[in-house]
């Protein structure tokens, strides 16, 4: 009897594609720092204010999608960070932050890919939904343990990693593997929302040795 193999999902399509850059995201610069318990509390702020623009032209991306089948699934306020952003750099600078803290070069490639990432039928967008939001719902939730003890930071400057609108983050977990899924019937060509995830990833590396270079040159301005 001939047996049939399951059709791959896109989700583990994403995963497989992007798990080997996952682990050396976990490695490089300021991330290494924070998993590590070497962070400071000015690089937190840097890392911080380099990933805001992504993360606001990926929310305005799918705002500006949300009646498009591949994004409308994924346009989804419950995970949405860009305020929470927000109120951890104020919490952590005062209302002068994006004064006092560099807008990287780094941090611009990011914003301007996901813009790009944006275009047309905004399927890119899946790609950089899957790296970012997962990973705030997963590794999201270990860093904030760790930075609360390394850095002493209260919960008004987490807010990055908490979501208060949902009940259960293992289940949304799961249900937002599933809308990935849903999304992906309706998308044309699997490989660039899955490259554009991976270019997400290498980004973001960009981003977190960036940072570090930045900390390393300020060391005496130490927040």
């Amino acid at each position: 009897m001939e047996i049939k193999a399951e059709p791959t999902r896109f989700s583990s399509a994403l995963r497989s594609r992007t798990h080997l850059l996952h682990g050396q995201a976990e490695r490089s610069g300021f991330i290494s720092d924070m998993l590590r318990g070497r962070a400071s509390r000015l690089g937190y702020a840097i890392y911080l204010r380099n990933l805001l623009p992504a993360y606001e032209l990926l929310e305005a991306g799918l705002e500006n999608h949300r009646t498009n089948p591949v994004i409308r699934e994924l346009a989804l306020h419950e995970v949405y960070r860009t305020n929470a952003l927000k109120a951890d750099l104020f919490e952590l600078c005062g209302q002068d932050w994006r004064q006092e803290l560099p807008f990287l070069p780094a941090g611009k490639r990011y914003a301007d890919r996901v813009a790009g990432a944006a275009q047309g039928r905004g399927e890119g967008l899946l790609g950089h939904a899957y790296v970012r939001y997962l990973g705030d719902l997963n590794g999201g939730q270990v860093l904030s343990r760790l930075l609360a003890k390394s850095l002493d930071l209260r919960p008004e400057a987490l807010s990055f990693y908490s979501f208060p609108l949902i009940e259960d983050l293992d289940d949304y977990r799961m249900g937002y593997r599933d809308a990935l899924d849903r999304a992906a019937e309706w998308v044309l060509d699997w490989a660039i929302a899955i490259e554009e995830a991976a270019e997400a990833f290498l980004l973001n590396i960009k981003v977190s040795e960036a940072v570090r270079g930045v900390v390393a040159e300020r060391a005496d301005d130490l927040i």
